[in-house]
C-alpha cells in the first residue's frame, strides 16, 4: 500500500496553500481593493494641499498647453483634473508669476 496519513497531510497543506495564493493573488489584482495603490480621486481645486489654482482651461488639450507656456517660463505646474474640471495648479509663491505669463 502506497502513501499513508503522511502523504495525505501533506496534499493537504499543499492545497491549502495554493488557495491562500490564488485568494491573494485575486485581493492584490483586484480593482479598487488594493492597499498597494488607490484609485486617484478627484476634488474641487481647493482639495490640493499648498497647490493653488491659476487657471481653468476648457479642456484637458487647452491645459496642457497653458502648463508648458508656464514650463518654458521656468515656472512649476501641474495640469490635474478635478470635479470642477481641468486646473492649472502651482504653488503659492508662484502664483503671481503664473498669472503674468498666462495673461501674456
Amino acid at each position: 500500500m502506497t502513501g499513508g496519513l503522511g502523504y495525505w497531510a501533506g496534499t493537504l497543506v499543499v492545497v491549502v496553500a495554493l488557495g491562500v495564493i490564488l485568494l491573494l493573488m485575486r485581493w492584490t489584482f483586484s480593482g479598487g481593493s488594493s492597499l498597494v495603490q488607490r484609485r486617484p480621486r478627484e476634488g474641487h481645486e481647493g482639495e490640493y494641499g499648498i497647490l493653488v489654482a491659476v487657471a481653468a482651461p476648457g479642456s484637458y488639450v487647452e491645459g496642457e498647453l497653458l502648463r508648458r507656456r508656464l514650463e518654458a517660463a521656468g515656472l512649476r505646474a501641474t495640469l490635474t483634473t478635478t470635479s470642477d474640471g481641468p486646473r492649472i495648479m502651482v504653488f503659492p509663491r508662484d502664483e503671481q508669476a503664473a498669472r503674468r505669463v498666462l495673461a501674456a
